[in-house]
C-alpha cells in the first residue's frame, strides 16, 4: 500500500530547509514589529503633517492616470464644495488599504513619504475658527500623485446644488430665483381684488430683500464663504 500524503507535513518539511526552525518564530515578530513602525511612523506622518513640498518618486513607477495638477484640483473643489488640505486636519479614519498603498509606493520607490493632502467635504476635516475622501501626495511643480481614494461617492446634484454658492453672483441667483418661486406661491388678489403687473413686482421686491436679508444673516452669522475662498482654506470661517 502507498502511503497517504500529509500535506502539513510537507508543508513544514519545506519551511524547515528554507528556514532555522529555531528561530523561526523571532524572525516572524521581527517582522511584524518592522511592518508595525512602518505603519506609526505612516499614521504619524498623516496626524501630525510636514511640510514636504515634493516626494522623489521615480517617474518610470507612476500610473499616469493618477498625476494631477493643483489647477486641475482647484477647480474640482470649488465645483463641487470641496477642500484640498494637509492630512492633519482630516478628523477620518484613513482605511488600512490606504496604508497599505503608501508602504508600497515607498518600498518601490524607495523612499518615506511625506506632505499628506487629502480632497473632502469640509465637515471631514477639523477645522480651525477663523463624503468622498482622495489622498495626495505631492510630486513637486505643483502636481500631485493620488494615492487611495475610499468611501462613497459624492450625490449626483451636488455639483449643480453647489454652483449657486461659488461666487457672490451665483447666490444673487439663486435668490432671485427662490424669491420668484416664493412671489408665485403668494394668492392671487391676497392684498387686492385684480391681480395686475405692479402688484407682481412690488411683492417680488418685498420677498427678494426679505430672502436676502436671510441669506445675509446665515453667511455671516455661520461665517459661511464662497467656494472660491475655501477649497484649501483651513479656517472654518474663511
Amino acid at each position: 500500500m502507498i502511503p497517504k500524503t500529509n500535506i502539513e507535513k510537507k508543508l513544514s518539511q519545506l519551511r524547515n530547509k528554507q528556514v532555522d526552525p529555531s528561530s523561526w518564530k523571532l524572525q516572524i515578530q521581527a517582522i511584524f514589529e518592522k511592518e508595525k513602525e512602518k505603519t506609526d511612523r505612516i499614521i504619524g506622518e498623516l496626524e501630525a503633517g510636514s511640510p514636504v513640498k515634493e516626494n522623489n518618486f521615480v517617474f518610470d513607477y507612476l500610473e499616469s492616470s493618477n498625476i494631477y495638477h493643483i489647477d486641475q484640483i482647484k477647480k474640482i473643489c470649488i465645483d463641487y464644495r470641496l477642500r484640498f488640505l494637509d492630512s492633519k486636519y482630516f478628523k477620518g479614519k484613513i482605511p488600512q488599504e490606504a496604508l497599505s498603498k503608501i508602504k508600497d509606493l515607498e518600498k518601490m520607490h524607495q523612499i518615506e513619504l511625506g506632505g499628506f493632502k487629502i480632497i473632502a467635504p469640509s465637515k471631514l476635516f477639523k477645522l480651525a475658527n477663523a463624503d468622498d475622501p482622495l489622498l495626495f501626495a505631492p510630486i513637486g511643480n505643483d502636481y500631485y500623485y493620488l494615492i487611495h481614494k475610499w468611501g462613497d461617492d459624492l450625490h449626483p446634484l451636488r455639483k449643480f446644488l453647489m454652483w449657486f454658492f461659488k461666487s457672490f453672483e451665483n447666490l444673487l441667483i439663486l435668490t432671485f430665483l427662490v424669491s420668484l418661486l416664493i412671489t408665485f406661491m403668494v394668492p392671487q388678489g391676497l392684498f387686492s381684488k385684480e391681480s395686475n403687473t405692479s402688484e407682481f413686482i412690488m411683492i417680488f421686491f418685498f420677498m427678494f430683500k426679505s430672502v436676502a436679508a436671510v441669506v445675509l444673516f446665515y453667511g455671516f452669522a455661520l461665517g459661511k464663504n464662497f467656494n472660491t475662498a475655501i477649497w484649501n482654506s483651513k479656517y472654518f470661517n474663511a
